[in-house]
């Protein structure tokens, strides 16, 4: 049952699902003229609790072969660590930092090729089971399930989302296309990208995309494409990926050193 203790320690509490009315009129922290107190990367909370270092892989066999075949170099767990650090708030930091751990698990190769569910779906139900197999409590582990589900709803204008689930969003597409990076400041960005490298993550992430498209033509990826697209045509979402004008720099950074996704 959703106690009334979980509804605030998880943030089911709601907040408008379209960011441009959630943030009109509030502070930003980057920008010509940031009106909002900086944070030091090493202030985050990075967990080191038992559920946190199995969703990690580290104690849990399962979990690792899990982790692994997301993509080399620990990519995804990367852009997962870059999630959490872009979003200090006030909400339970582990529910959150599963969020950001598990969000992209439905991509790995065992999950995205053998379902025929899109990515956020298939990922969020791994996440949940995982959460209750190892202890969490259920109003936890939905919490995580419902923030991964709707992660990618960036084109949902109405209603509502759980405050937890739109931190995810604002996130994973700061990382992933740099839209609304004023949201955070340039000095953290950098410790971000520092302390957990991009290794050429929009070219993989961006081959991501194409294979599930490719898989599966109906899957939830497809809103951010034209109708009724299929093989052959250029995806709007792998090209926004591409194009991220906020996390070239660092991208080309890397390729000057010889640094590669695979």
């Amino acid at each position: 049952m959703l106690t009334d203790n979980n509804i605030e320690k998880y943030r089911y509490t709601l907040v408008p699902r379209d960011p441009d009315v959630l943030l009109k009129d509030r502070p930003t922290a980057g920008g010509a003229n940031p009106t909002q107190a900086d944070y030091d990367l090493y202030q985050l909370p990075f967990l080191d609790i038992e559920l946190i270092r199995r969703s990690k892989g580290l104690h849990s066999e399962g979990a690792q072969r899990a982790h692994l075949q997301l993509q080399p170099q620990g990519l995804h767990l990367r852009h997962g660590a870059r999630a959490h650090a872009f979003s200090a708030g006030k909400y339970d930091p582990e529910a959150y930092y599963l969020c950001c751990l598990f969000h992209d698990i439905g991509t790995a190769d065992r999950y995205l090729s053998t379902t025929k569910m899109s990515f956020e779906f298939k990922g969020a139900i791994v996440a949940r089971e995982f959460i209750l197999e190892h202890g969490g409590e259920e109003d936890l582990a939905d919490a995580v399930c419902e923030a991964i589900i709707r992660h990618q709803d960036i084109f949902v204008k109405g209603g509502n989302i759980t405050a937890v689930g739109q931190v995810l969003q604002l996130a994973t597409i700061i990382d992933n296309v740099g839209l609304h990076a004023n949201l955070i400041s340039k000095p953290l960005i950098e410790a971000t990208v520092r302390a957990f490298p991009r290794l050429q993550w929009a070219n993989c992430f961006a081959g991501v995309i194409y294979k599930e498209l490719a898989l599966k033509s109906w899957c939830h990826t497809s809103t951010f494409e034209v109708l009724g697209w299929k093989e052959g045509i250029a995806s709007n979402f792998a090209r926004d990926v591409k194009e991220n004008i906020l996390m070239n720099q660092y991208d080309q950074s890397e390729r000057m050193l010889g640094v590669r996704c695979g």
